[in-house]
């Protein structure tokens, strides 16, 4: 009887001598098996270590989603390379912080992309090709042993830093991600997977993993594309997806726009930001099932879902099986059911620290707890309700306002697309709450009418002071509203609107 593999390459391993002829992913016209998997991804990671890899030495992936990133992702596993993902969407001098920083030897990078990586003018060295299989296969170099608790993967997160930190994952906790990820749909039968998210960003590598973990065939879309999205689960029978809030959104007009058979979902879930209450109505009203609210970060992800069968719309749920879940003050003592706190989380799937950053570490992973930066409270059934983060908190006359429940209250208008909400330093009250706000197409509304409409929700002293039209809110690199940029926006508005008076 073959044992149950501890790590996501024993996972593949263990499918392709079970399932050898079965579709392991798609990608648009292409599909590779789980044998044709395993057998390639095998010949890499030994052409790798002829060319002088070692295991712990970086290479960075530069690359959409693709059959080839996949090869590449589980060769460089099985070499015992640590893998540094590069968002497809940094610029040049972007890049460059992260090869330099995580010294890293080599850079696969999309042809498309490579010459943003060439810009960056790294020390490493650029390929823009999947090194030829039938040339790789002639090497056969001894395979190492890898330890589950050898470093991954490293995955660089903005955050609210001034540089990015690298995120460090082994073997073993991305291999807990994809239990974590699986739990959730354990009583729902899954067929197959679509994974619109960018594998380069840890929700998108939870999908594949996952996948790979459950042996179900996942379906790629080389970039999100709400259209492409809804015609891969018409076209596959896709079964489950996971995307961002505000991606849902786009997802959500879309099918109203063009309606799809999307017959085939059993799960969609949702996580990275808060999820408004008026998508999720939306969301259900259209697509039959719930939008089912999750939590999670690239540092552990993911943490908690709403169950299936009890799912309390607005909060993130309960934590998922092996996962402890603490709401603590400023001192790291738990706080009682209802009052609000930090988020503090052990679980096995937790990342090991910060690359080349130990103060961050140690302040982050104290105890064995890593500590969020996320605000929320839990009522008495066990369920989390997600309140902002630290950082974003809206300090008004000593008041804490939470962005995500003004935006909450503004969403709920019909003429309201997307709404974003900072504070604004303000010489009197420390700060001032302000809006952006992006309307529906042809919908209008005066920035008074939506005031009055928020103040039947919210106190007076939460309320918008000031409303804003913008075509679009800013994003960061994996699609979330970026508050640090709406408010450098805003800001600089603010100021030239008092030059100009």
């Amino acid at each position: 009887m073959t044992a149950e593999p501890s790590d996501i390459c024993g996972s593949l391993r263990l499918h392709a001598e079970g399932r050898p002829h079965q579709a392991a992913v798609y990608c648009g016209d292409v599909a590779i098996t789980w044998s044709a998997l395993e057998e390639s991804t095998a010949t890499l990671a030994r052409w790798f270590l002829d060319q002088g890899l070692r295991p712990g030495d970086r290479v960075a992936l530069h690359w959409s989603n693709s059959i080839e990133v996949v090869q590449l992702f589980f060769a460089l596993f099985k070499a015992g390379v640590i893998v540094v993902t590069i968002n497809t969407r940094l610029k040049p001098a972007e890049i460059r912080y992260v090869l330099d920083h995580s010294e890293t030897r080599l850079c696969f990078s999309e042809p498309a992309l490579a010459p943003l990586a060439e810009q960056a003018g790294a020390a490493c060295s650029v390929i823009d090709h999947l090194p030829s299989l039938e040339r790789a296969n002639e090497h056969s170099t001894t395979m190492p042993e890898v330890s589950c608790d050898q470093p991954a993967l490293i995955i660089y997160t903005s955050g609210t830093t001034a540089h990015p930190k690298g995120v460090v994952h082994t073997h073993r906790s991305l291999f807990h991600a994809a239990r974590n990820a699986a739990w959730v749909s354990r009583n729902l039968e899954i067929s197959v997977r679509l994974c619109a998210l960018p594998v380069m960003h840890m929700a998108g590598m939870t999908n594949l993993i996952t996948s790979v973990h459950q042996a179900t065939p996942v379906a790629m879309l080389a970039k999100f594309d709400p259209a492409a999205a809804l015609d891969a689960i018409e076209r596959y029978s896709c079964s489950a997806m996971t995307c961002l809030p505000a991606l849902t959104l786009f997802v959500v007009e879309e099918q109203a726009r063009k309606p799809r058979n999307i017959s085939s979902l059993r799960l969609v879930t949702a996580g990275g930001d808060a999820v408004p209450l008026a998508l999720q109505n939306r969301f259900k009203a259209l697509f039959g099932i719930p939008l089912v609210e999750g939590y999670g970060m690239t540092e552990c992800n993911p943490v908690a879902c709403n169950p299936v069968d009890e799912p309390r719309m607005g909060s993130m749920g309960r934590p998922i099986e092996g996962v402890d879940i603490r709401v603590v003050d400023s001192d790291g003592q738990d706080v009682a059911d209802g009052e609000t706190g930090e988020i503090a989380i052990r679980s096995p799937a937790t990342c090991i620290g910060y690359w080349n950053d130990p103060v961050a570490t140690v302040a982050t992973l104290e105890s064995g707890w890593f500590h969020t930066g996320d605000l929320a409270s839990r009522d008495a059934d066990g369920y989390y309700w997600f309140k902002g983060r630290k950082k974003e908190i809206i300090i008004r006359a000593g008041s804490n306002i939470s962005p995500q429940e003004v935006e909450e209250a503004l969403y709920k208008h019909p003429a309201v697309l997307e709404a974003g909400v900072v504070g604004i330093p303000d010489p009197i009250y420390g700060e001032r709450v302000v809006a952006a706000i992006v309307l529906r197409e042809g919908q209008t509304v005066d920035p008074q009418e939506l005031r009055q409409f928020a103040q039947k929700l919210l106190a007076d002293y939460k309320l918008p002071e000031e409303i804003l039209f913008l075509k679009e809110l800013p994003r960061s690199p994996v699609g979330k509203v970026h508050r640090r940029t709406l408010k450098e926006k805003l800001l600089a508005q603010t100021e030239m609107a008092s030059e100009n008076s």
